[in-house]
């Protein structure tokens, strides 16, 4: 029996990393949402209910972006969630150069506001989200939760100047 406060001796039964690709078309965001949530289940990490609503915002807006705006320089799109310990990290990468930027809200737009509710639903639940190039010259935008936010109150959205 292992005391409280101990550390596990190894990684825990839900710990690990997981990538799919996808064609970069419409019917890949559901899909992808989908086989995030599977995973999620089959793997049975304890995430609460909030959690994995904003896991599930989060993937769709980072694949339905990356379908939008990147497909004519990148047919496939990859998407990559990692779960540690007390965490849960969905990456979306594509072959298209350009760094995307979130918006402010404008109520005349209709659209354009899917990065800035990725990075206020990541700010919310107490994770960080950030934006990086890739060694292709491509870009990973990825978030980061916590399974459980109070158990990592010291997160915060990460500041560069140029956020997502």
């Amino acid at each position: 029996m292992e005391s409280r406060g101990s550390v596990p001796a190894g990684p825990l039964s839900y710990e690990g990393v997981w990538r799919f690709t996808a064609p970069a078309v419409d019917v890949s965001v559901p899909q992808a949402r989908r086989a995030v949530r599977d995973l999620l289940d089959r793997q049975g990490v304890p995430v609460s209910d909030d959690t994995v609503q904003g896991l599930m915002l989060i993937v769709s807006e980072l694949v339905t972006n990356a379908v939008r705006h990147a497909a004519l320089l990148s047919p496939e799109v990859a998407v990559e969630v990692a779960i540690g310990e007390r965490w849960v990290r969905v990456s979306v990468e594509d072959n298209h150069p350009y760094r995307p930027k979130a918006l402010e809200t404008d109520s005349a737009q209709t659209g354009g506001r899917g990065l800035l509710l990725v990075r206020e639903v990541t700010r919310e639940a107490g994770g960080v989200c950030d934006v990086e190039q890739t060694a292709s010259g491509g870009k990973v935008i990825w978030a980061e939760l916590p399974l459980a936010p109070a158990l990592r109150p010291e997160a915060v959205l990460y500041t560069d100047p140029t956020p997502i």
